[in-house]
């Protein structure tokens, strides 16, 4: 019987684990940066943006979430959310945003490729467009690192046609 109810405390204390980390403690206008790294963990970036200092936590096996935490002079949080969304990147504007702005904009990309034919660097950032449709974002910059064009569509990677190993039985 002991036994039994040792089995059922730690699958319980597992199920707890599991949901802490799937569901993280909530972070709040006010919190101190260290609150803010107890209940998130260490952020993945960290970028300078005038008075404030951005923490970036992208999430997820899929990288479809980036939280930004914008910390004030005083050491706490002024805001909190979560950056990869159409209304973000809408922010960004073409012709004038450089890479050090989309940084701290939209945070780090998911990964990086150069188009050689019209010398591009891109940066793509997955996202679920209207917290629905798994897509991508691309931004492409020029040699000089300003944004050239911002281009959206469907994430490859959730296309069942292209997926590994079926692709390969074509």
């Amino acid at each position: 019987m002991k036994l039994l109810r040792n089995i059922s405390v730690t699958a319980s204390l597992l199920v707890l684990a599991a949901c802490a980390s799937i569901f993280p403690a909530s972070v709040n206008i006010g919190d101190s940066e260290s609150e803010l790294i107890a209940k998130r963990g260490q952020p993945t970036h960290r970028y300078q943006d005038g008075k404030y200092r951005l923490l970036e936590y992208a999430l997820g096996p899929w990288g479809q979430k980036t939280y930004m935490a914008r910390i004030d002079e005083t050491g706490k949080v002024a805001s909190f959310e979560q950056v990869l969304t159409s209304e973000t990147f809408a922010t960004i504007k073409v012709g004038e945003a450089t890479k050090a702005d989309v940084l701290r904009t939209i945070g780090a990309p998911t990964e990086t490729s150069y188009l050689s034919l019209t010398d591009l660097e891109v940066w793509s950032y997955p996202y679920k467009e209207n917290n629905v449709w798994n897509s991508m974002m691309h931004v492409h910059f020029d040699r000089k690192g300003i944004v050239q064009k911002m281009l959206n569509g469907p994430d490859p990677r959730f296309d069942p046609d292209e997926r590994f190993p079926f692709s390969l039985m074509r």
